[in-house]
């Protein structure tokens, strides 16, 4: 039996109407399978494959696409994919209906099938399915790929998702694995007493981090609205309000460039507690992703792009100035005035803006100098105020503040603060974020009115952590880009 796939002189369109006619003669023939509303499954692919011995005889009803047909006369083998893996069906014409096996002959690759029948091993021991009874559940009206050449076309994978899942092992693992990333963090939070909680997408004030938001319009107000680039400070309302231990995990998003880090929507978590500083929030750091490792790849070892990194060992712990020392040679502890530390930047030729202070540029030095080294995972610690604007300051250097940032394979997974509750502070950071706007910082937040009287009706001291999930998912799943743990990231529309 020849299939599409092996019949490279046929077009695209002559394909397509191929499939098109089988399709208008089932429909003339009142077998229509757009018709059919349910079949019933008894077991999945990886069922039967892991427990032949329980299934061995037994009758089975088995549903999925055809991924493959072989055969001649009066026997015809095929495989079909469900969620779980592909399992092996045979199709005998004395074991099914006249008309069914008639139909089945015509069927194609990446059409739906369900069907019934006993479990059973062939002759070269491959567990398969003896079907008595077959219904075609869809028509697939456009050919899959060719399966020796797969769908290679990386633009065209993430354009055609739903394609890519069915071709490549693989993407639907990586998937799978994100899911159960999601799933181990929601109970490990909700173990330590989380309440996970949802608070607004469309904001008046997009504030919490230093992004560019989408703008839109709200017409039945007539008002203008942004898109969140942060959880925050929804989320500390909440503290206000006494609920003491929230998380949030949903998209946000930000007005800037793809990369492979970077898409403009995507999933943030944050969480804060009450009563703990940005100490606590690294050991629940730690932990956390210790217990999530473990939990969903049953190792705290790991390996991305070929590098071991581990997650069991204690996170190694550095400050901002102590690390650009390290790697730069510059030490900001001896640099007292922003004329040397320009003077600093100058010499190692580091570009800086005029608005930009003390600690602006030792900011800037860190990505020159310091990120790409932070392979093994590191607390970056007590970076300076200026780029700092929701953090309290530490009590004995005011200058710096107590936050860190985690480092793992050179990227920045989360980042945590004793959260300021002074509303006097806070607004006048505010106002300095302001004045940085004018100055044409596009990134620079807002006064936040609302967020004020909440911190003046009085917030508990509280830690605060937001972390990356996709790029949590890239290390745990091996993936070279953000696009590969997004199902459907951001794509530059096609040429007409």
């Amino acid at each position: 039996m020849q299939d599409e796939h092996q019949a490279p002189e046929q077009s695209l369109s002559e394909l397509l109407q191929i499939r098109r006619d089988k399709l208008t003669a089932l429909q003339e023939a009142g077998r229509d399978p757009f018709r059919e509303t349910r079949f019933d499954r008894t077991a999945t692919s990886a069922e039967i494959l892991g427990s032949f011995d329980e299934f061995e005889n037994k009758t089975v009803s088995v549903a999925g696409r055809i991924m493959s047909k072989r055969g001649m006369g009066k026997a015809i083998f095929c495989h079909i994919q469900d969620r779980e893996g592909q399992i092996q069906l045979y199709i005998r014409k004395d074991a099914v209906s006249e008309q069914e096996f008639a139909d089945f002959r015509k069927y194609d690759v990446g059409d739906i099938i369900g069907v019934t029948g006993y479990v059973f091993r062939t002759q070269t021991g491959e567990i398969t399915v003896h079907v008595e009874h077959v219904t075609l559940l869809t028509k697939s009206l456009r050919p899959l790929p060719e399966k020796y050449h797969g769908m290679t076309n990386t633009d065209l994978r993430y354009r055609q998702r739903y394609v890519d899942l069915i071709m490549n092992p693989e993407v639907r693992a990586t998937f799978i694995t994100r899911s159960h990333i999601i799933s181990a963090i929601r109970r490990y939070l909700d173990a330590q007493g989380f309440l996970e909680v949802e608070t607004p997408m469309l904001v008046l004030n997009a504030g919490g981090a230093a992004a560019r938001p989408f703008e839109t319009h709200f017409n039945a107000l007539d008002q203008d609205l942004k898109l969140r680039i942060s959880l925050e400070l929804y989320l500390k309302r909440l503290i206000v309000g006494g609920l003491e231990k929230v998380y949030e995990i949903g998209r946000v998003f930000r007005n800037e460039g793809m990369d492979t880090k970077h898409n403009p929507e995507f999933t943030l978590m944050e969480l804060y507690q009450a009563y703990t500083d940005f100490h606590g929030m690294m050991d629940l750091t730690e932990n956390l992703y210790r217990h999530v490792a473990q939990e969903v790849l049953g190792t705290t070892v790991i390996t991305y792009n070929g590098t071991e990194i581990d997650l069991g060992k204690p996170f190694r712990r550095i400050t901002m100035t102590e690390a650009v020392k390290q790697y730069s040679g510059v030490d900001f502890a001896a640099i007292e005035s922003l004329e040397e530390a320009r003077a600093a930047a100058k010499a190692h030729g580091i570009e800086y803006a005029e608005r930009h202070q003390k600690g602006d540029i030792l900011n800037l030095f860190f990505d020159a100098y310091v990120e790409e080294h932070l392979i093994q995972p590191t607390f970056l610690t007590e970076h300076p105020v200026e780029i700092s604007p929701l953090t309290k300051r530490k009590p004995d250097d005011p200058a710096h503040v107590e936050r860190f940032e985690l480092f793992i394979n050179g990227w920045e997974m989360a980042n945590a603060y004793s959260e300021l509750n002074d509303p006097i502070d806070q607004r006048a950071r505010f106002q300095a974020q302001e004045e940085m706007l004018a100055k044409g910082d596009e990134e620079a937040n807002t006064t936040d009115e609302d967020f004020l009287n909440a911190l003046e009706i009085g917030m508990p001291p509280t830690g605060g952590i937001g972390y990356g999930i996709d790029r949590l998912c890239m290390l745990l799943t091996d993936s070279a880009a953000i696009r590969d743990v997004l199902l459907f990231p951001t794509m530059k529309p096609l040429e007409n």
